[in-house]
């Protein structure tokens, strides 16, 4: 199983034998090794889906929305009795940025000095991996008691439209509510156990688009700057607190993601600018 990474180096997963799934290291680099940048499901879902068959998975995949928007999830159970606990993740990772500034290639899945570097080993392929060693221990171990299964959703980088809210409703609709429910995000900065989340705030994401006057910079008199204007709404919304935290939450904070201004002219000010 080969794929191109962005820089066109091809990375290839190795073909896991069925003993080498409790081993979550190995897991984590088999999938790393596939790139799976956000909304791209590249061939990660497939890999992980085989591996979970050999352990004896029922596997149904839910692709969900259409064209662009189309998302790749599955869901995988092994067991059908109670009590039942799934396990919850995403494949897609967000993009690796300038390649040249990583340490080791982002899909190489390297190891040095105990660490294992490679787009995804922390957010969140590796908790992946741990899902998979876990069963594949208990297995050999002698089986499951109850249920297990597995939640996977191919976009919980991106919009997240068709990813696990809408596989939760086929859950729903298939009588495939568990009991307990394990999302293996990296919560833990420095040592495992540090903590435990016991809840989500969300997010909102927006767009301001600033409109000006577009001229020559010679002429900045008969000209509106977009940009000018946009740095002081920014600032703005930068120094106004949004709250200032709970006992489980610390205080939510604005991040600007990008400015958008599309002028490949160095000597023209913009009409209009954008920004996330």
């Amino acid at each position: 199983m080969t794929e191109m990474t962005t820089d066109g180096t091809a990375c290839t997963a190795p073909t896991l034998r069925p003993g080498d799934l409790s081993n979550p290291v190995a897991v984590a680099q088999a999938l790393i090794r596939l790139p799976s940048v956000s909304p791209d499901p590249g061939e990660s879902q497939q890999l992980l889906a085989s591996m979970l068959e050999t352990l004896g998975f029922s596997v149904t995949h839910l692709p969900f929305g259409e064209g662009a928007e189309r998302t790749p999830n599955f869901f995988a159970r092994l067991g059908t009795g109670g009590p039942h606990i799934c396990y919850a993740g995403h494949t897609d990772v967000v993009p690796p940025g300038r390649v040249d500034d990583w340490r080791y290639p982002p899909y190489e899945a390297h190891i040095a000095d105990g660490l294992l570097y490679g787009r995804g080993a922390c957010d969140m392929k590796g908790g992946i991996a741990a899902f998979v060693a876990a069963v594949a221990r208990q297995v050999a171990a002698g089986g499951v008691q109850g249920s297990i299964s597995l939640l996977i959703t191919g976009d919980e980088e991106g919009p997240a439209t068709y990813g696990t809210s809408k596989v939760l409703e086929w859950m729903q609709a298939h009588d495939q509510i568990p009991d307990y429910c394990l999302v293996g995000e990296p919560t833990n900065p420095r040592v495992l156990g540090e903590m435990v989340k016991v809840g989500r705030r969300g997010s909102l994401n927006a767009q301001i688009v600033v409109e000006g006057t577009q001229g020559h910079v010679a002429y900045p008199q008969r000209a509106d700057n977009p940009a000018h204007r946009l740095l002081a709404v920014l600032e703005a919304l930068r120094a106004t607190p949004l709250d200032h935290g709970t006992q489980y939450f610390e205080p939510s904070s604005l991040q600007v993601t990008s400015i958008d201004i599309g002028n490949d002219a160095t000597n023209v000010i913009p009409a209009r600018l954008r920004h996330n």
